[in-house]
């Protein structure tokens, strides 16, 4: 059984599912929680918003990461578990990469997709470089 589990967690159903599964399937456990802000989201806000949005694309993701976090916390408290949550910023394959490396992971859990649209097809892209690159087991659910 894995010590530290780590769940890309972006807030749509698939992560739900990937975060319950690893409450139910590794339950002793430390779990992270990782969202990660693409700053490729900002240009398709400024296609999509024009400047106005331009200026609050960085404010905007930190809260819209604030809610994600809350909603994971929620899910995990219903396991009475504590669960550690972190935002980084770059691009999600490598910043996720670097947290395994760098914080001892052995065990990643994520949606096979994301959110809807072009955040559907980039996690799932993310989640097939994981199964590709990753030198520890990942758990995909689809």
């Amino acid at each position: 059984m894995p010590d530290k589990v780590l769940i890309a967690f972006d807030g749509s159903p698939l992560s739900e599912r990937a975060l319950t599964y690893a409450l139910e399937t590794f339950s002793v456990a430390n779990f992270t929680a990782l969202y990660v802000i693409n700053p490729i989201d900002s240009i398709l806000d400024v296609e999509a918003g024009g400047l106005p949005v331009a200026e609050d694309w960085y404010d905007n993701a930190r809260e819209r990461a604030r809610r994600i976090h809350a909603r994971a916390t929620d899910l995990a408290a219903e396991y009475d578990v504590d669960l550690d949550t972190i935002t980084e910023i770059g691009k999600p394959e490598r910043v996720i990469l670097e947290y395994v490396d760098d914080n001892g992971v052995d065990q990643i859990v994520m949606g096979s997709h994301g959110r809807s649209g072009l955040d559907r097809m980039l996690l799932g892209s993310v989640a097939e470089t994981f199964t590709r690159r990753a030198r520890i087991p990942v758990t995909t659910i689809g």
